[in-house]
């Protein structure tokens, strides 16, 4: 029931600064990583005029978003089985191969997205296949994000695995904004109508050009020297990585699901729902609320490097305690001052995108708590299955507090900002 000790993560390599390799090892983990996350996100942007094309016209508005934003949902749902399967075959042949595998299962549906006859074309067929290509999207993600994590992780002298981590996760969420950028552009260039016809295939074919080219890239990568190792000594796991984890590591499942839970809040209230909350709730244009979204992007990204280097440093506890006191303190008053004070937008969303970074050291974590041998699998399984339910129940809750009140995103972020700073003080109490 407890997490395992540090010293049984990663075998002790020699203290070493940070090569040439290991930089180019990081800079094409996150170039990957942020290309895939914009082909997993770019949906969204375009969800309107995708449910107007793949969907009978005479549908209700109301049932053809709901049914857009299922399929959307069906990528979510597909992330646990996706990424169990992928780190399962992650822990016994190697962690380059699902690494590669994983991008180049967004890529092709991305693709192929960009590609689909619409409803008026083949009928019914045509969601059905936008479904089936975003099922394959869910799960190519499920095995992506863990297995980048597991990745660099193992590449990198144990004292910089939190920098490692931190920068990945920076890759990802700059795959956010990169979606962001690429919607502005098309909806900037091209009139609606236009965007209608054949607009909207740009940003899918683009996504599926920039993956396969990053399927191309990662070849350059190496077996992590960790996994290498494992093989050399043939001390890979003899049994279902999965039974073991779930057998021997209950407490560093719970611990990373808890985790997972901040960084999922993190991203879905302040990032995600946030600009669609400053239209409707504080009545900014849609102009300000994507620019300030922007802003905070670029600075939730900045704020990820930093929190997993003072891991490295300081250890993730004290980061979690104090980063997520700054969170707590800045997004209460970010969404209680707006109303009076709107020419706060731009540095309060800011420096509350660089709190939200406090998720950089989420990864620290996770990873120095499965032994090697399993590591893949216990990741993925603690962050895909958390991710699939909190990420998922974040929207409908977060919708339900807005019923009652304004500040209903911020007591949302409060209570997940305290479990985070208790979380981080057993981690500082224990060490780790």
């Amino acid at each position: 029931m407890t997490t395992a000790p540090s010293s049984l993560a990663q075998p002790e390599q020699p203290a070493r600064p940070l090569t040439r390799n290991d930089y180019k090892t990081l800079s094409l983990s996150a170039l990957g990583g942020a290309l895939e996350f914009y082909d997993f996100i770019i949906f969204v942007f375009f969800a309107t005029v995708v449910g107007k094309l793949f969907f009978p016209a005479d549908m209700p508005e109301w049932l053809r978003l709901m049914q857009t934003f299922g399929i959307f949902a069906a990528g979510y749902l597909a992330r646990p089985l996706g990424g169990i399967v992928m780190a399962h075959f992650g822990d016994l042949l190697g962690r380059k191969k699902m690494f590669t595998l994983s991008i180049f299962m967004m890529a092709v549906p991305t693709l192929i997205m960009g590609l689909l006859p619409t409803y008026a074309q083949i009928g019914m067929w045509a969601p059905i296949l936008l479904l089936l290509m975003r099922v394959i999207q869910g799960a190519a993600i499920g095995g992506e994000v863990p297995g980048a994590w597991v990745f660099v992780s193992e590449h990198v002298p144990q004292k910089h695995m939190g920098y490692a981590c931190g920068t990945l996760t920076s890759g990802l969420t700059a795959g956010i904004l990169l979606g962001s950028l690429v919607a502005t552009a098309i909806n900037s260039i091209y009139t609606p109508a236009e965007v209608s016809d054949y607009a909207w295939r740009i940003p899918f074919l683009l996504g599926g050009v920039f993956g396969l080219f990053s399927v191309y890239l990662r070849r350059w990568l190496h077996e992590t020297p960790v996994f290498a190792e494992l093989q050399l000594r043939k001390a890979l796991a003899e049994e279902v990585p999965l039974r073991a984890v779930l057998r021997d590591h209950r407490g560093a499942i719970a611990i990373s699901m808890l985790l997972t839970w901040l960084l999922s809040a993190g991203i879905v209230v302040v990032i995600l729902m946030t600009p669609t909350v400053l239209q409707t709730v504080y009545h900014f244009s849609p102009t300000e609320s994507l620019q300030s979204n922007s802003l905070a992007i670029v600075f939730l990204s900045i704020g990820c490097v930093i929190s997993g280097a003072l891991a490295d440093r300081f250890g993730a506890g004290r980061v979690f305690v104090f980063g997520c006191l700054g969170l707590l303190i800045s997004s209460w008053t970010f969404y209680h001052s707006l109303a009076d004070h709107p020419n706060w937008l731009f540095p309060l969303y800011a420096l509350t995108g660089f709190l939200v970074g406090t998720i950089g050291a989420v990864p620290y974590v996770m990873v120095k708590a499965f032994p090697p041998v399993v590591r893949f699998s216990g990741l993925s399984f603690s962050y895909n299955v958390a991710y699939a339910i909190f990420g998922g129940l974040t929207p409908m809750v977060v919708s339900l507090l807005l019923k009652e009140s304004a500040m209903g995103p911020a007591y949302y972020v409060a209570v997940l900002c305290a479990m985070g700073i208790l979380v981080g003080a057993w981690l500082w109490k224990k060490g780790r």
